[in-house]
């Protein structure tokens, strides 16, 4: 595989639990959370998926072939963001952040992604606070 094919499947899976917008070759288009696709015809899963007429689709399989295009509409939550807010409250050199994979990890310990925070105890609380404050004030701009 090439480098940019690479590239291309690390981009789609960085949309797996987004909401995206696909538009098929016979002018259907679904609005859905991409769950998952295959890697050798690029077919694709959508669940809680409505198309351009308002059905609304619990699961559904749309095949590669098909689609002419996928987008995700929605902005990106700034996770780079995030990692300078915690970088002003700890010390130094303990949060870390994964630009491709869109990860911050605080003191080796606790896991920081646009979904949420992963971990227990204060340190995840404390972190989480930031978080939950990060996301409101980032919601009304």
């Amino acid at each position: 595989m090439s480098i940019a094919g690479g590239d291309f499947f690390r981009e789609l899976s960085a949309l797996l639990g987004s909401r995206i917008e696909v538009n098929t070759e016979i002018g259907k288009t679904y609005n859905g959370i991409l769950k998952g696709y295959d890697r050798n015809t690029l077919s694709i899963v959508l669940a809680e998926a409505k198309d351009n007429q308002g059905t609304y689709y619990h699961r559904i399989f749309i095949r590669g072939e098909k689609i002419n295009e996928m987008i995700k509409a929605e902005e990106p939550f700034d996770i780079k963001g995030l990692y300078l807010e915690l970088e002003k409250i700890f010390p130094p050199g303990e949060v870390e952040f994964f630009e491709d994979s869109r990860i911050i990890r605080v003191l080796k310990k606790v896991r920081v992604t646009e979904e949420g925070v992963e971990g227990e105890g204060p340190l995840a609380d404390r972190i989480r606070q930031v978080y939950d404050k990060y996301v409101l004030e980032h919601k009304t701009e």
